[in-house]
C-alpha cells in the first residue's frame, strides 16, 4: 500500500471514527437525561472497542497479510466498507434498543462499531509500513495523521457542523465519506475482487441514502419516550444544534437534552408549568429594577418577570442559542425576544458573572435543570451562590429552583442569611423574606403581561384560581408549599454542602 495513500486513511479514519463519537455521545446523554455518567460509559464502550480491534488486527496480520498482501489491500477497502456500515447504524440502533430494553445496551453496539473502526490504523500501519530501518518515522507520521483526523473531526463536527446539520444528516455525511475512503482504497488494486467490491461500496451508500429517513425516523421520540413509545408519539419541533437538542412535545412540554424543560405557557390558572413561582418573586421584592434571569428554555418566565412592576432592566443569559429561534415561534412567548427592557446574553451563566464583577441586581431568578444532571455543581454550589450574592443589590433575592434537592436547600442555608421555600424554590438574602397574603393577592389581582389581567376575581376560574393561589402562601397550607427558614433548617438537615469540588450532585447520581 502506498504510503500517502494510508497518509489519507490514517487521517480520514481518524475523522470519521472521532466524529461518530461526538455523534454517539449527543444521543447517550439524551437518552440518560444528561446522567453524570453517560459521557464515562460511552467513553468506556469506545475504548473498549479500539482496544479489541486493534488486537484483533494484529491476528489478522499474522495470519492473512504476510501471506497475500495484495488481496488484503482489497480487504482493507472492504473491511472499511462494513466499519462504516455499522457505525453508521449505532445511531437507529440505539434508539430502537431503548424502546424495550435497558439504555445501556446500546452501548455494546458501541463497541462492535469501535472494534472496526479500531482495527483500521493497525492494519493501514502494517500493510503501508516496510520492516526496515524507517519503520519507526513512517509509524510516527501515520499515527500523526490520524491524530490531525481525530483532532479535525472533533472540531469541525462538533462545533461547525452541528451548528448546521442535525444528526441524521451527520450520520449519512459519514458514512459517505468512509465509503469514498474505501473505494480509494479498492482503486489502488487490480483484478475481479475489485469491481466486486466497487459494487458493494456503491450499492451500500444507494441503500444508506434511500433508507436514512426511515433509519432515523422519530429518533428522538424513541430515545426520549423510551418503553412509552408508540406508533403515534412524534415532537412538533426538534432544535438541533452544537449547545444541544430541544424538543417540543404536542402537549407545549419543552425537553432540553432529554430531560423537562418548562412549558410555554404563562397563564396562571394553567396548572402545567407551576408559573405562580414565577409571579412570586414580585411578592418576596416588591418593584425591583434591575432583574437577571440564568437559562430562557421555553421563554415563559422570562415573559411573565418582563412584566413584573417596576422593573427597568432585564438581563437573560442563556447558553443554548436555540430556545430563540424556538421561542420566536411561538406567539405567547414571543414578545419577550422584542421587549425593550429585556437584554438576551449567550453565554454560561455562571462566567458571565464572573465576566461582570461590578454588576448588582435586585433579583436573580434561575429556574435551573435537574440538580442530579452532568454539570449541575457549577449551579449550585456554595461557590456559585457566593458569585451570586456578590451580584445582588442590599437586600436583594436570588430565586432558584432546588429540584427538591436536599443539598440545594442546604448549600444555600450555609450561603444566604434568610431563606424561604417556595414549593420547590429556595428564596435567599440578606433581608428577612416573606410573603404577606395580603401583598399577594393584590399582586395577583394587579399583575398584567402585554396590559391583559392575568387573573381576573369576577370569574368563577379567577376566584378559584386565586383561592388555590393564597393557600400557597400560607405557612403549611397547600402541599406545603411555603416554608419558613426554622422549619427549613429541620426539614434540610440530611442534605450536605454542594461545593465545586465535591460535586455532591454527580456523585450521588453515580453511586445511586
Amino acid at each position: 500500500m502506498k504510503f500517502r495513500l494510508a497518509l489519507v486513511v490514517s487521517a480520514a479514519s481518524g475523522f470519521v471514527a472521532l466524529s461518530y463519537e461526538i455523534l454517539w455521545y449527543r444521543l447517550s446523554s439524551f437518552v440518560t437525561l444528561g446522567a453524570p455518567l453517560a459521557f464515562g460509559a460511552l467513553l468506556g464502550a469506545y475504548l473498549i472497542g479500539i482496544a479489541f480491534g486493534s488486537f484483533a488486527s494484529r491476528l489478522y496480520c499474522e495470519e492473512r497479510v504476510d501471506h497475500d498482501p495484495s488481496s488484503t489491500v482489497t480487504a482493507l477497502g472492504r473491511f472499511l466498507l462494513v466499519a462504516n456500515v455499522v457505525a453508521y447504524l449505532v445511531a437507529p440502533s440505539m434508539a430502537w434498543i431503548v424502546t424495550t430494553w435497558p439504555w445501556w445496551l446500546g452501548l455494546f453496539v458501541v463497541v462492535v462499531a469501535t472494534s472496526l473502526l479500531g482495527a483500521v490504523l493497525p492494519l493501514t500501519s502494517h500493510l503501508a509500513i516496510a520492516p526496515d530501518d524507517r519503520a519507526g518515522a513512517r509509524l510516527s507520521y501515520l499515527y500523526l495523521a490520524n491524530i490531525i483526523g481525530s483532532s479535525l473531526g472533533s472540531f469541525l463536527t462538533g462545533f461547525v457542523a452541528m451548528d448546521y446539520l442535525g444528526t441524521r444528516a451527520i450520520a449519512v455525511g459519514l458514512a459517505l465519506l468512509g465509503f469514498l475512503l474505501a473505494a480509494a482504497v479498492v482503486l489502488t488494486t487490480r483484478g475481479r475482487r475489485r469491481a466486486l467490491t466497487m459494487g458493494t461500496i456503491a450499492v451500500a451508500a444507494l441503500a444508506v441514502v434511500m433508507t436514512s429517513e426511515k433509519a432515523f425516523d422519530r429518533l428522538y421520540e424513541r430515545l426520549n419516550y423510551r418503553k412509552d413509545f408508540t406508533a403515534d408519539t412524534r415532537f412538533v419541533e426538534t432544535v438541533e444544534s452544537r449547545s444541544g437538542v430541544i424538543n417540543v412535545s404536542a402537549d407545549g412540554k419543552v425537553w432540553g437534552g432529554g430531560a423537562y424543560d418548562g412549558a410555554f405557557n404563562v397563564e396562571i390558572t394553567d396548572e402545567k408549568n407551576w408559573i405562580e413561582r414565577a409571579y412570586a418573586v414580585s411578592a418576596m421584592h416588591p418593584r425591583p429594577k434591575t432583574m437577571l434571569m440564568i437559562g430562557l428554555a421555553s421563554g415563559s418566565w422570562a415573559k411573565v418577570l418582563a412584566a413584573a412592576p417596576g422593573l427597568v432592566e432585564f438581563t437573560i443569559v442563556e447558553i443554548n442559542p436555540g430556545y430563540l429561534g424556538l421561542i420566536a415561534r411561538h406567539a405567547e412567548v414571543a414578545g419577550v425576544l422584542t421587549d425593550p427592557k429585556v437584554h438576551i446574553v449567550i453565554d454560561d451563566g455562571r462566567r458571565w458573572l464572573e465576566a461582570h464583577p461590578g454588576t448588582s441586581f435586585d433579583a436573580v431568578v434561575m429556574n435551573m435543570t435537574w440538580h442530579w444532571r452532568a454539570h449541575a455543581t457549577n449551579l449550585l454550589s456554595r461557590e456559585f451562590f457566593e458569585l451570586v450574592r456578590r451580584h445582588l443589590s442590599p437586600g436583594g433575592l436570588f430565586f432558584f429552583n432546588t429540584t427538591s434537592s436536599f443539598d440545594a436547600c442546604k448549600t444555600a442555608l450555609v450561603a444566604f442569611p434568610h431563606t424561604l421555600r417556595v414549593a420547590n424554590f429556595i428564596a435567599g438574602s440578606d433581608a428577612p423574606l416573606a410573603i404577606a397574603p395580603d401583598a399577594w393577592k393584590a399582586l395577583l389581582e394587579s399583575y398584567r403581561i402585554d396590559g391583559r389581567p392575568v387573573l381576573d376575581p369576577t370569574t368563577e376560574l379567577g376566584q378559584r384560581t386565586e383561592a388555590r393561589l393564597l393557600k400557597y402562601v400560607e405557612p403549611g397550607g397547600l402541599d406545603h408549599t411555603l416554608e419558613v427558614e426554622s422549619s427549613l433548617r429541620q426539614t434540610c438537615a440530611a442534605g450536605e454542602v454542594i461545593t465545586d469540588d465535591n460535586m455532591l450532585p454527580e456523585w450521588r447520581t453515580l453511586v445511586h
